[in-house]
């Protein structure tokens, strides 16, 4: 292996000991509904973004809090010697895509029915870190 790979290995390591993220798959919330919540909190700071999701009243909010905690401790079990409140901690990238899809018929009047389409999402929450404080 060239040293100009070792660099880059090296660099690429220490930029992925700055992220850490969490997955929410088939969350049975319309992803419309799940991206208002997730554009509340898209580049804020770790502390700004729970206080938003705990007072938000949508219940999409809930469940974003949850993922935001759990990425927080994937971040601190990624770096145990760091102290989390010396590092400013923000949402890099939160994303919410579509999942599947479950499809229903309501009996409509004259023998027709409506499809019900009852949407679910996938959200992915990347957190990052501001400070260089890792050795």
């Amino acid at each position: 292996m060239g040293v100009r790979k070792k660099q880059m290995a090296e660099r690429l390591k220490a930029e992925k000991q700055k992220i850490a993220f969490a997955k929410l798959n088939n969350c049975p919330t319309s992803p419309r509904k799940m991206r208002l919540v997730a554009d509340l909190v898209r580049g804020a700071e770790v502390e700004k973004a729970l206080a938003i999701l705990r007072f938000s009243p949508k219940e999409a909010s809930r469940r974003l809090e949850k993922l935001l905690l759990s990425a927080i401790a994937n971040w601190q079990a990624k770096n145990e010697e760091v102290d989390i409140e010396e590092v400013e901690l923000f949402v890099k990238e939160i994303t919410v895509d579509s999942g599947r899809m479950l499809k229903r018929l309501r009996p409509a009047p004259q023998g027709r029915a409506h499809r019900i389409r009852k949407r679910s999402n996938h959200v992915t929450l990347v957190l990052g870190s501001n400070n260089n404080t890792q050795s």
